[in-house]
């Protein structure tokens, strides 16, 4: 087996990582220094802009889509290296390129399912990076990792679709630049269980939207926020239905699996950058005598972290793989099993890392618990681990006659 990066991979790769040295990492204090000074936890520093124009003008825009004429061409295992590079500055990177979700996976669902307007009035101008999205799928009084379980009625009113519910984590939608939602409600609650959901477009600016608070995670506040969402009897157009009319949860796996895999390779990037800090305070800091690298524990923590990050990447990749030749439901269980592996991974190296920093680990001076916030919530976020551990498992099971009981050894 070659896992050798073809050399487009390289060259793309080459690029991108000249693009992180000289403009994304110098940027970090800026970023940080100019959302201070906002006193804004959703204002859009003019840094990301500077960054956005820098990154277009050099060709790293829209790497995630395969499309030739708006994205890159590449396929889902090309991409892989490049949304781990973007994960080792998370809060700049994949928006630097116009790869950050939750856009993505709105981009490719307008992709696949929009039609040629809806096309118009929203993929253009997210491809474009002069808008966000969100994806309104969560629900707070609801186990919304099962979908069948949602709540939000979407009724037909003559020429309009009438929205009635509560979500939440609609992450990304107290951003200014946020301009629509995809919702995802009930059109038919006499259907099947998985047909009674469909998808509308809706404006944000529409009456009877209301951000009503912006939960914070781990007491972070993630520019754009994680709100909670009332659609209060939101009318909008019948033209605004994406797709067919009980479509909804096909398309939430259509988007859900590229999702997924995106967040877990970001997660390698960072899980890297955590590993290379921690490595690099070991070796700097010394107690009892020694430096931090020189004690066994120190040593064993670094094994661990190195092993578990080739482990996870090994994943990411094959699961890419999978994508590109069989599509995200042929490799449901693989993007099932990298979704829980890769958090968890990211999880672990970076509580080391915060060990290993001391106090310091803690505060906003270095970014490990941004890092461990983040591979902690994504155990969550596109559905929780066990769900995915379920999914594994069935797979797994199906594979097995039912009934079948090895015989013993014939000791006697």
């Amino acid at each position: 087996m070659d896992f050798a990066y073809s050399p487009k991979v390289e060259e793309w790769r080459s690029r991108l990582l000249q693009f992180m040295d000289e403009f994304v990492y110098p940027a970090e204090p800026v970023y940080h220094r100019q959302m201070k000074e906002a006193g804004d936890p959703n204002f859009v520093p003019p840094i990301i802009e500077e960054l956005k124009r820098e990154a277009r003008a050099r060709g790293l825009w829209n790497l995630f889509l395969p499309d030739d004429e708006h994205g890159a061409g590449l396929s889902v295992l090309e991409y892989a290296p490049l949304a781990e590079i973007t994960g080792r500055v998370p809060w700049i990177a994949p928006e630097a390129i116009n790869c950050s979700a939750p856009d993505t996976g709105n981009m490719e669902i307008l992709h696949m399912f929009g039609t040629p307007e809806q096309k118009e009035r929203w993929l253009m101008p997210l491809l474009d990076g002069e808008i966000r999205s969100c994806f309104s799928m969560t629900e707070p009084d609801v186990a919304s990792s099962d979908a069948r379980n949602i709540r939000t009625r979407i009724e037909r009113d003559g020429d309009e679709y009438v929205i009635t519910g509560r979500k939440w984590f609609s992450s990304g939608a107290a951003d200014p630049r946020c301009k629509v939602a995809i919702v995802m409600g009930v059109t038919d609650p006499d259907a099947d269980p998985y047909h009674r959901q469909s998808m509308v477009l809706v404006p944000l600016d529409t009456p009877g939207v209301t951000i009503e608070r912006e939960p914070t995670v781990f007491g972070y506040h993630d520019r754009g926020g994680h709100p909670v969402i009332h659609y209060d009897h939101v009318r909008v157009p019948v033209s605004n239905l994406l797709g067919e009319p009980g479509s909804g949860f096909a398309i939430a796996q259509a988007r859900l699996g590229p999702g997924r895999i995106h967040h877990c390779m970001r997660s390698i990037g960072a899980a890297e950058r955590c590993f290379d800090l921690m490595a690099s305070r070991a070796k700097a800091r010394v107690a009892f005598g020694k430096t931090l690298a020189e004690q066994g524990v120190i040593q064993d923590w670094l094994a661990e972290a190195r092993m578990m990050i080739e482990q996870a990447r090994l994943l990411v990749l094959k699961t890419a793989w999978m994508i590109d030749r069989v599509g995200p439901k042929g490799a449901r269980v693989e993007v099932a099993a990298i979704k829980v592996v890769a958090p968890r991974v990211l999880a672990w190296v970076a509580d080391r890392a915060m060990q290993v920093f001391g106090g310091a680990g803690f505060t906003d001076d270095f970014p490990l618990a941004a890092f461990y916030s983040m591979g902690r919530w994504l155990q969550v976020a596109d559905g929780p681990n066990e769900v995915h551990k379920r999914s594994v498992a069935r797979a797994e099971l199906q594979r097995y006659e039912p009934g079948y009981v090895p015989e013993p050894y014939p000791y006697d």
